[in-house]
């Protein structure tokens, strides 16, 4: 994770939020750190106390849950010009996350110190009406990961899984394991394996060494 010295340009924060007042920009401009986080990395754990919060201007962050034996399910992504609704929720409450959130590209954010939050919910409208509208994105995401558990087949899901994936980062190609999707699924490897050879043989996907074609899904 790399911490620029330089504060993130005025302009390409009016490029990415162009609703924003400009006193806001000057702000975000002014008091938040403009950070480089590599793939893989991560920006926040749970079990730690929240001191900031990243708004994402290039990248993709997945944002996860783990349960005691360290099993992982996929909540949502953050693509650029969206904050974490969960991390907000944890600045708020001066609570410890109950969240992790890792980079899935190479990611520039913006990483904004807790106090400003309430701040700029008091003095600017738009602030207000962008992080409500992420509380209701995230929720109606929720909703859609709690339903797809309860009431999808292992197999809809799995479709699922790809089709999300490139809505959210325009990929085609899955570049991992099959143990990796199972964490994401809470499911096992061998299920998932069995699934992803019958989309194979359906013709939906193409398996390779450590990626997944689903060019066919999208």
């Amino acid at each position: 994770m790399e911490t620029h010295e330089i504060p993130v340009s005025v302009d390409v924060l009016r490029k990415r939020f162009p609703f924003f007042e400009p006193a806001l920009i000057d702000e975000i401009a002014k008091e938040g750190e403009w950070i480089t986080v590599e793939e893989g990395e991560y920006l926040m754990s749970e079990g730690k106390y929240i001191r900031s919060f990243p708004i994402v201007l290039e990248g993709i962050i997945k944002v996860c849950r783990n349960d005691r034996e360290g099993r992982e399910i996929l909540l949502y992504y953050l693509n650029p010009g969206q904050v974490c609704a969960m991390a907000l929720t944890c600045c708020m409450g001066r609570m410890q996350s109950n969240i992790s959130a890792c980079a899935e590209s190479d990611t520039e954010i913006i990483r904004i110190p807790v106090d400003f939050l309430d701040k700029w919910l008091n003095n600017y409208i738009t602030w207000k009406e962008y992080v409500m509208y992420a509380y209701r994105s995230r929720f109606d995401e929720l909703l859609e990961t709690i339903d797809g558990i309860a009431f999808r087949k292992m197999d809809e899901r799995l479709v699922k899984f790809f089709t999300d994936r490139n809505k959210a980062t325009g990929e085609t190609v899955f570049k991992g394991t099959h143990q990796e999707i199972a964490t994401s699924l809470t499911s096992s490897r061998e299920v998932i394996s069995r699934l992803l050879k019958q989309l194979e043989k359906q013709g939906s996907i193409k398996i390779g060494r450590n990626k997944i074609d689903f060019s066919l899904l999208v």
